[in-house]
């Protein structure tokens, strides 16, 4: 009985986590503020983990790519007061951020 269920169970898990991507993204910011808050923006549907890097600036987050695409998770970001390479904040949004938070913004991020 307990093979049945571990066979069942695997085949279960392997059928749920066959859309499951995995993605880095340059992310700004300057602290361990910053990364709360930038793992905090991503607890949403699809995305099943996120963890940003202080020090490489890298966010590195696995999703599930029939419910959210990686645009999606960059403008998310975006709208928490951090640039992406895609996606530049909202002024309004980057000025809402701390003082240790606010990183050198480059300018031709643009594409925005």
């Amino acid at each position: 009985k307990m093979k049945i269920l571990l066979i069942a169970f695997t085949l279960f898990s392997s059928i749920l986590g066959y859309h499951e991507k995995t993605a880095a993204i340059k992310v700004w910011g300057n602290c361990g503020m910053c990364k709360a808050r930038i793992e905090k923006t991503l607890k949403i549907d699809g995305v099943n983990k996120a963890e940003w890097n202080v020090e490489t600036k890298m966010l590195t987050v696995s999703y599930d790519s029939n419910t959210i695409n990686l645009d999606q998770i960059k403008q998310a970001v975006a709208t928490a007061g951090h640039d992406t390479e895609k996606f530049r904040s909202a002024d309004s949004d980057y000025a809402k951020l701390p003082g240790c938070c606010r990183y050198d913004r480059e300018t031709e991020k643009t594409d925005n």
